[in-house]
């Protein structure tokens, strides 16, 4: 039987940390977590008000995954957050029922904000960059999975942050002032981001450590049966085989061309040299 590894999260000695670089050949996420030196938030035992933000064209999963975790956060409330409050469908069909407008949303202790294609429609919303901007600048934690973090890039709260999103965006991180780290969770004081997809559900366990504690997290780990062991090794591209690599970028080259082209704008709005 294979050891189990103890290291918890939440005991700085056990981080690790990375001096980033732009390595743009290379999709390799070098270490699990990457946890600056900027001061984490604070453990919490106070009721926690959580908010997942959702829109249209979304990839649910990025939703949906971290939910499992963070709904299952004890004394918690979730809320269900989009533009307004009529149904959203994610990129392939999935029909979600947001709880309110973010013009209702209260004031929240955590924000989630998902990736996926749809993230693009929201990158110059003032409504949504707004409602990101102001969480995050009142000091409360920001997690965002994905693509989203090219959402809190356009909100401005990225620059000087090491930060993370899926491999295919990851170089323009620099656009938004982001210091790109080749992790799959990157904590950066009281911001959280994922890499692409499946890595919400190992920030949401992160996010629930936290503030919660590792055994809290540990619960909830064991409770979904959070144990990954893949079938297929495709899962990034170094590992993915030629021909399965080379049919993801044609299909993807539209919405790699107009992300590219935003982050250049963006990165001319904000002053920044890349």
């Amino acid at each position: 039987m294979n050891a189990v590894n103890r290291t918890r999260i939440a005991d700085p000695s056990a981080c690790f940390h990375s001096t980033a670089k732009v390595h743009r050949n290379s999709y390799d996420m070098d270490t699990a977590i990457t946890i600056s030196d900027r001061n984490k938030p604070a453990r919490q035992s106070n009721h926690l008000s959580i908010g997942c933000l959702i829109f249209p064209r979304m990839d649910q999963i990025d939703f949906t995954g971290p939910f499992e975790v963070l709904s299952r956060i004890p004394n918690s409330t979730i809320h269900v957050i989009a533009k307004t409050k009529s149904t959203v469908r994610d990129i392939q069909g999935l029909i979600l029922t947001p709880e309110m407008s973010i013009a209702e949303a209260p004031e929240l202790d955590v924000l989630l904000v998902p990736g996926g294609f749809g993230q693009q429609q929201l990158m110059n919303d003032e409504e949504v960059l707004s409602f990101i901007r102001t969480h995050f600048t009142a000091g409360r934690l920001m997690f965002s999975v994905c693509t989203g973090a090219l959402l809190c890039g356009a909100a401005a709260v990225l620059r000087g942050r090491q930060a993370t999103t899926h491999w295919s965006a990851w170089n323009l991180l620099p656009y938004y002032g982001a210091i790109p780290v080749r992790s799959r969770v990157v904590v950066d004081g009281s911001l959280v981001t994922a890499g692409g997809v499946t890595a919400g559900l190992d920030a949401a366990l992160v996010v629930a450590s936290l503030l919660r504690g590792d055994a809290i997290a540990e619960e909830i780990q064991l409770s979904i049966q959070y144990a990954p062991d893949p079938v297929f090794h495709s899962g990034t591209p170094d590992t993915a085989p030629a021909e399965v690599l080379g049919a993801f970028n044609e299909s993807y080259s539209v919405i790699a061309a107009s992300r590219e082209t935003e982050a250049q704008r963006f990165a001319a709005i904000l002053g920044i040299a890349v």
